[in-house]
C-alpha cells in the first residue's frame, strides 16, 4: 500500500564538517551507522513503516557512494509508483548555485517535486536518529486544518539552548519560535506538555526538524528566493500567517550533528534496554541485504556487544562496542567504547601478505583500544594501543583526528605495529 497524499523530501544536508573526517568522501547520510546501515536508511525507513514510498533525497557533497547505496538498496516493484531518488545540486536555467539551506534545496528542486500528484509534503532530515509513525503527525496536521505540521519533542531547560524552541496554545497551534534562546529567557517559553515529560521536568518543546507542508503553501513559499532554510527562515516567518500545528512527539530521537553524538548514538545499542530500538518487528529498518556469512567469535569474552554480520573475531574481550560488518579482530586484543565500523570486502591470503607491509585489514593482534571511532577498511597493526578520553586534544594526523577525546581512525588508513595514541 502507498500513500498517494504524501511525497517525503530527505535533506541531506550540506558539507557535514561536524562529523569530519567521517564525511570526508562520503555524503553525511551516507555515514554507516549501527554496524550494518546507514544514516539515509533511518528516514527512509520510518516513511516505508508509514506506507510513504515515494521519496527523494536531496544531497550535493561526495554524493557518489549514497546514490551507489540507494540504487543498490531500495527495488521497488515494477508495477508500483514506489521510489527513492536521490537529486543532486544541478544548475538549470532558474539557477547556477549550489544548495544555500534548507529551504533553497527544496526550491531548486521543486521541477522535479511537481512532476508528481501529491497534497502534502513530508519534509525530513538525513542525519537524525529515531523511529515515528508519520501517518499519525499526517491525521493531526489533516484534523486540525493546518497548513503546516512541526513535529517537536519536549526538552528540559539544558537541552532548550540547543534548539529552536517554539511555544504553543491550548489547540498545540504555535504562537511564536525562537532559535537558541539563552537560559535567563527560558521561563516564558514553556509549552503545554504530558504530564510525564512534566515529571521529567521537559516543558519546552523544540523543534525535530520535520515538517508537513500543504502542497499548494509550499509552492507558494518556495517562489520567494531570499529565504534559504527553514528553521532559520521559513518557520518563524509563517506562523503568524499560516496555521502552525505542533506534533508533540515523546519517543528516543537524536540529531546526529557531531562525532560526540553520533559515537553516544551507537554506543547507546549495546545498552540492555537501548532507547533505539533495532529488534521492533513492526518498525524495521531497511538497509542494504548483504549475502554475508554467519560471524565467527574464538576465545573472546563479550559484554554488551553488538556483531554486525560476516565478523572474524578472535579477540581477548569485547565490551560496550558495535563490530561492524566484515570486522576482524586479532587475538589477544580488547575493544572497549569502541565503533568499528567494519569492511567492504574481505581480503584473501595473498592480500593480506602483499599489501600494507602484511598489515590487514582490521584489527590486529595484542591490540587495546578504547574510546574510538575505526571508520572502514581501517588497517590497525599488532601491538597498537589507542586510548581515547578527554585526556586528549583536538588533534589531526594523515590517519586519524581526535575530537573531544573521541579518537577517529579515518577511512582505508594504516596504523603500523606497535603505534600508541
Amino acid at each position: 500500500m502507498i500513500n498517494n497524499e504524501v511525497i517525503s523530501i530527505i535533506l541531506g544536508g550540506g558539507q557535514g564538517t561536524r562529523l569530519y573526517p567521517l564525511t570526508e568522501n562520503r555524503s553525511k547520510p551516507a555515514v554507516p551507522i549501527a554496524g550494518k546501515f546507514r544514516l539515509v536508511d533511518i528516514p527512509i525507513s520510518n516513511c516505508i513503516n508509514s506506507d510513504i514510498k515515494r521519496m527523494f533525497v536531496l544531497t550535493q557533497f561526495n554524493s557518489a557512494s549514497l546514490n551507489a547505496h540507494i540504487k543498490n538498496t531500495y527495488h521497488f516493484s515494477f508495477f508500483s509508483s514506489a521510489f527513492v531518488d536521490v537529486l543532486a545540486a544541478e544548475q538549470t536555467l532558474q539557477s547556477s548555485s549550489w544548495f544555500q539551506g534548507t529551504a533553497d534545496a527544496v526550491r531548486q528542486s521543486m521541477h522535479h517535486f511537481l512532476n508528481h500528484k501529491f497534497e502534502y509534503a513530508l519534509i525530513l532530515s538525513g542525519d537524525q536518529l529515531y523511529q515515528m509513525d508519520f501517518n499519525q503527525m499526517l491525521e493531526a496536521h489533516k484534523n486540525s486544518n493546518a497548513e503546516i505540521t512541526i513535529a517537536t519533542l519536549p526538552v528540559s531547560e539544558k537541552e532548550a539552548t540547543s534548539f529552536g524552541i517554539l511555544k504553543t496554545n491550548q489547540e498545540n497551534v504555535i504562537t511564536s519560535f525562537i532559535e537558541k534562546p539563552n537560559a535567563d529567557l527560558l521561563p516564558d517559553w514553556t509549552s503545554q506538555v504530558s504530564d510525564e515529560m512534566k515529571g521529567e521536568g521537559r516543558n519546552h518543546l523544540a523543534s525535530m526538524g520535520i515538517y508537513i507542508f500543504n502542497r499548494d503553501l509550499l509552492i507558494d513559499l518556495m517562489s520567494n528566493p531570499d529565504t534559504v532554510d527553514f528553521g532559520k527562515e521559513i518557520i518563524p516567518q509563517s506562523i503568524h500567517k499560516h496555521k502552525t500545528l505542533s506534533y508533540q512527539f515523546e519517543g528516543y530521537w537524536t540529531d546526529i550533528g557531531n562525532i560526540d553524538s553520533f559515537f553516544e548514538a551507537n554506543l547507546g545499542l549495546t545498552d540492555d534496554l537501548p532507547q533505539f530500538d533495532l529488534y521492533d518487528n513492526e518498525r524495521r529498518i531497511y538497509t542494504h541485504a548483504r549475502m554475508l556469512p554467519t560471524t565467527k567469535i574464538s576465545g573472546t569474552t563479550l559484554n554488551r556487544a553488538v556483531i554486525a554480520d560476516g565478523c572474524l573475531i578472535n579477540a581477548k574481550h569485547i565490551e560496550r562496542s558495535v563490530i561492524g560488518i566484515r570486522s576482524r579482530i586479532g587475538k589477544g586484543s580488547t575493544v572497549k567504547n569502541t565503533y568499528m565500523m567494519g569492511s567492504d570486502q574481505y581480503q584473501s591470503l595473498d592480500e593480506v601478505s602483499s599489501q600494507a607491509k602484511g598489515i590487514a585489514m582490521g584489527i590486529g593482534d595484542n591490540c587495546n583500544i578504547n574510546n574510538a571511532i575505526l571508520d572502514k577498511n581501517c588497517r590497525i597493526g599488532n601491538n597498537v594501543t589507542i586510548n581515547g578520553g578527554r585526556h586528549l586534544e583536538d588533534n589531526e594526523t594523515d590517519t586519524y583526528c581526535i575530537r573531544e577525546g573521541i579518537v577517529v581512525v579515518k577511512k582505508n588508513a594504516i596504523i603500523p605495529n606497535g603505534f600508541e595514541i
